[in-house]
């Protein structure tokens, strides 16, 4: 499939704020996004805004505070795309198209029970939780992400492993949480099918606590993966980095400001996932 011809579905709902950049970086990466409300693919709009998820190549669920984020981050939006197309949902996982769940989309993907996986398909029941923050606040701050998946993903192939890379976050409820009585057997579980991509570290590259791990997330966990590698939720932005001028540090080296930015890894390598599979 050629590039120009990859259709991208930057989900929304109200409440979701994040659309906008979503859908700038993936048509920076030159593909055919599209912002499409979760009314299109449930059909209740006119028909000539109707929309079909099997049309397009990959989904994104981008950040924000869907719903007003009540009941629990995310809650409500998972709750109405389980309703509705919750088995399209599943079909079009099935079929190895990607999906990218960023922040809130990161918190949706999991109350749906999709991430983290540990191997189980096919039923739509969360197994975790992405909490309040340690700090008890909102945090917005530059982070550091280090690769730790050791085998292929859709999302990582321009990534090495333990490499490290500079993407902000922006959240109130970011903290992996698993039910305390089984939170080491989690860990356990996901480190043997590989399904954590990445994990928050300092400027030197070491797993450090607050503030390089915004959230207080368990193992440091910023990012996880299906046991597939199709499907990534991760509370980082990199919409957000897909330019260099778009990092904190740019004035250091203006003259790389036009040059792409740490986003644009996990972003392009979608896209050249969908390009030589599709």
């Amino acid at each position: 499939m050629k590039r120009s011809e990859i259709k991208i579905a930057i989900l929304r709902i109200e409440g979701t704020n994040m659309e906008d950049e979503a859908a700038a970086a993936f048509t920076s990466a030159g593909t055919e996004a599209e912002m499409v409300h979760l009314k299109q693919l449930e059909g209740r709009c006119p028909a000539g805004m109707r929309r079909s998820l099997e049309d397009y190549s990959m989904m994104v669920i981008p950040g924000g505070f869907s719903a007003g984020d009540y009941v629990r981050a995310g809650a409500i939006f998972a709750s109405r795309i389980k309703s509705s197309i919750g088995r399209e949902l599943l079909d079009f996982i099935d079929e190895g198209k990607p999906v990218l769940g960023i922040c809130n989309g990161f918190q949706v993907l999991v109350e749906l029970g999709i991430l983290p996986s540990g191997g189980e398909k096919g039923e739509l029941l969360p197994r975790a939780a992405l909490a309040t923050n340690l700090s008890t606040r909102y945090e917005c701050r530059p982070a550091f992400l280090k690769c730790v998946r050791r085998t292929y993903s859709v999302f990582t192939s321009l990534i090495p492993q333990g490499s490290v890379i500079a993407v902000p976050t922006a959240h109130a409820e970011g903290k992996v949480t698993f039910p305390p009585s089984r939170s080491d057997e989690w860990i356990r579980k996901l480190e043997e099918l590989d399904e954590i991509v990445f994990r928050y570290v300092d400027d030197r590259g070491d797993f450090a606590g607050y503030p390089w791990n915004p959230n207080g997330s368990i193992h440091n966990i910023a990012g996880v993966t299906d046991d597939t590698g199709c499907v990534l939720g991760m509370m980082p932005h990199p919409e957000r980095t897909y330019w260099r001028f778009l990092h904190t540090d740019w004035t250091r080296k203006p003259e790389e400001a036009q040059l792409k930015g740490d986003g644009s890894l996990i972003i392009d390598s979608a896209v050249s996932y969908i390009e030589k599979n599709f």
